[in-house]
């Protein structure tokens, strides 16, 4: 999918990341400085009056699709929820070069940090991956670290994908409607490496969000920044159930196959992890 003309003006995709970062603490899910957010655009914007200082970058990763076009990435150390009441301190606005190795970084005097996300090989990574595949001119990645989505991922159980779709797409039909090829799991692995870029890109190539193990969830959308934002909420809220439901020893029986066979039927859903084809 593709946005199209006309397109966002800058300050409608600022407010977008910052409406996004207050919700994502609202929910408890970035703590601290935890959680970055990137979006990236396909069109020509001028972010000199947002973002007037300029310097040259290497990016951590070639991403030659995004070639031409730009990115809104949180700086690294910044709160997500302060974004809302101060986007220039705490984002920067890169224009990617030919070749996709390099870029020119835009910030605002009042930036308060050093550098870019510690996660932004990840972010370039998916960014670089979808926009190749589908062509599109928009695309959010958000990074977080709900607290229940996180505490499961540190039960060996709910590391296989399989188990941790059925058990989490269970609890409400809105899950499984929003998030209908289940949760993307990736085993721990350093934060900011090389190989947790690739497993990520390779994870969401079939799912909307993945939980990164022991770390948080990733989540992307090609529609906004509050969608991928709403996948994380989805996401969260299975868990919830979920631990409650250990908590309860196991009482709840959640959404039977047959009832989410009924869901998917109804809105032509073709739920992979239940083997449904809609």
């Amino acid at each position: 999918m593709s946005i199209e003309a006309p397109f966002p003006e800058l300050d409608e995709l600022i407010a977008m990341i910052g409406e996004a970062g207050q919700r994502l603490s609202q929910i408890d899910a970035c703590e601290g400085a935890a959680g970055n957010i990137s979006a990236y655009l396909g069109w020509p914007i001028d972010a000199r009056r947002h973002f007037p200082i300029s310097e040259a970058i290497e990016l951590p990763a070639p991403a030659p699709a995004l070639a031409g076009g730009s990115l809104l990435v949180t700086g690294s150390g910044r709160r997500l929820r302060e974004i809302l009441h101060d986007p220039a301190a705490n984002l920067g606005f890169v224009t990617v070069d030919d070749g996709g190795r390099t870029g020119r970084l835009y910030t605002s005097p009042r930036r308060l940090f050093a550098r870019l996300t510690s996660e932004l090989n990840s972010h370039l990574a998916v960014h670089q991956d979808q926009v190749a595949a589908t062509g599109t001119n928009f695309h959010a990645v958000v990074h977080a670290q709900p607290v229940f989505l996180t505490y499961l991922s540190h039960i060996p159980r709910y590391r296989a994908e399989a188990e941790l779709g059925r058990r989490l797409l269970r609890w409400q039909p809105e899950t499984v409607v929003n998030l209908p090829e289940g949760i993307g799991c990736i085993g721990f692995l350093v934060p900011g490496s090389d190989g947790l870029a690739a497993a990520t890109a390779a994870s969401l190539r079939s799912h909307r969000i993945a939980v990164w193990s022991k770390h948080g969830v990733i989540a992307r959308s090609d529609r906004s920044v509050t969608r991928a934002v709403d996948r994380i909420e989805y996401a969260e809220t299975a868990a919830r159930y979920e631990a409650m439901n250990l908590t309860a020893g196991g009482a709840g029986e959640g959404l039977t196959d047959a009832e989410i066979g009924d869901i998917c039927g109804a809105f032509g859903i073709a739920a992979s992890i239940f083997g449904r084809r809609g």
